[in-house]
């Protein structure tokens, strides 16, 4: 047992040491975890390259797809101003509710197809804009998309985080993660929107001044912005719902074909490409470049991440864990305080849940974890770890300070606590969920 211990420290301390000291990229430092670790369990140097091979490939198999037809999406919705409509049109609507919410609003909704980071920076103009007319400080509204972006980013497929957790614990149903999973995101939205409110509160403006209606004619319309992200969520809902009514094996199949998350995002991405008319100087060819750009470090990290959960298997944490009693009400808080750990000492969201999700694998079974709707949870803990908490060694943490104009001590106050507050309210209501899906039985 205590080589055990001493095997899981000595591989969090070098993934610690190498992402964060040594500024080695993420590759190659679960590349090194996963061969010392395979070679300190004294597994055959043969079968060692095998489960990097088989470990990879599964895993970019399962989710290579999701990955590149998001980061298209994304990439595609951004370079056609369509990311700018959304936001105008809902702060420039809803006129009876506070200016921080709708901030939210738009967080959560870009925030699905487009990274965290890169949607913080294509709206930090929009929100400096509204600042200086509204007079409402940059420290309240910038809290309030960073926030808003987060916790989809986190929890939310096809953000790469949750889907490599999705296949490291090999999730079956991507589709209700999906549901699930935006409605904790929406909550934590509405907490980091409140947290933001209460920063600074004006109660009413006219956000029509804040736009130039000139350029905004240039913009898609919201209609035309929204189809590529609202038509893949529709699909993928009508395969969770209907793709199991048992009516009959060919209306079963086309629900399921159609509410596969691979289809539903394809069909995404085309209707995406439809916008490209709102600035034909970018080409069809230009944002699926840009897209694939943006995926191919995203695909190579998940795939050594579940190269590293494969490897990880080969430890028998199941026997380590039986020595122990736990109160299995609170079970999840382990993969939740994990991830955090993880998230604080070294900074990235992404990595945390990749590499908790790889540790928390083998130990589904004696956690009683083990199945699907409980992997969901297991999921969604470790996505409110990983955000629990952003501060100086998170790049994201210097894009809102940096962008916002607002100093490094002012973001720890409020863009950090904001983090803290939602992945705590994130993890009590994952436990509520957990408790009530136990007491039903619903799988």
């Amino acid at each position: 047992m205590l080589f055990i211990l001493i095997t899981i420290i000595t591989l969090i301390v070098w993934i610690i040491i190498g992402t964060t000291y040594l500024k080695l990229h993420p590759f190659l430092v679960l590349f090194a975890a996963s061969i010392l670790l395979g070679l300190s369990l004294e597994i055959n140097f043969v079968e060692l390259l095998k489960l990097l091979f088989v470990g990879f490939s599964e895993t970019t198999q399962k989710i290579g797809l999701l990955i590149i037809f998001g980061t298209i999406i994304g990439k595609t919705l951004e370079l056609t101003n369509a990311t700018s409509s959304i936001a105008n049109h809902i702060i420039t609507r809803f006129r009876k509710m506070p200016l921080q919410f709708k901030i939210g609003f738009v967080g959560y909704i870009i925030s699905i197809p487009v990274f965290c980071d890169a949607a913080f920076i294509i709206l930090s103009k929009t929100i400096k804009s509204i600042s200086l007319k509204s007079k409402i400080p940059l420290k309240s509204l910038g809290v309030a998309l960073s926030t808003s972006l987060f916790a989809p980013h986190v929890l939310v497929p096809p953000t790469p985080g949750p889907l490599a957790a999705a296949s490291n614990l090999r999730l079956e149903n991507f589709s209700l993660l999906i549901i699930i999973g935006g409605v904790l995101a929406f909550i934590l939205v509405i907490i980091g929107s409140t947290f933001s409110y209460l920063i600074y509160n004006k109660p009413r403006f006219d956000a029509n001044l804040f736009f130039d209606k000139k350029n905004s004619k240039k913009f898609p319309s919201i209609s035309e912005s929204i189809i590529p992200i609202v038509v893949p969520v529709i699909l993928i809902a009508i395969g969770t719902l209907f793709g199991n009514l048992n009516a009959s094996k060919n209306l079963d199949f086309v629900f399921s074909f159609l509410g596969n998350p691979s289809f539903a995002l394809f069909v995404g991405v085309i209707l995406s490409f439809r916008l490209i008319k709102f600035n034909p100087e970018i080409g069809l060819n230009f944002c699926i470049k840009n897209g694939l750009y943006s995926a191919s470090p995203i695909i190579l990290i998940t795939g050594m991440g579940g190269t590293l959960g494969l490897i990880m298997q080969k430890i028998p944490l199941e026997d380590f864990i039986n020595i122990y009693s736990f109160d299995f009400s609170l079970v999840l808080l382990i993969p939740f305080f994990i991830a955090s750990i993880f998230k604080t000492v070294q900074g990235s969201s992404t990595v945390a849940i990749i590499t908790t999700s790889s540790i928390m694998y083998p130990l589904l079974a004696s956690l009683g974890l083990d199945n699907e709707i409980d992997k969901i949870w297991t999921i969604l803990s470790i996505g409110v770890g990983s955000m629990t908490v952003s501060h100086t060694n998170d790049s994201y943490f210097w894009i809102v300070s940096e962008m916002t104009g607002i100093s490094a001590k002012k973001a720890l106050k409020y863009h950090t606590t904001g983090t803290l507050i939602q992945g705590i309210a994130g993890i009590v209501f994952i436990l509520i969920g957990y408790k009530l899906t136990s007491l039903v039985n619903f799988i």
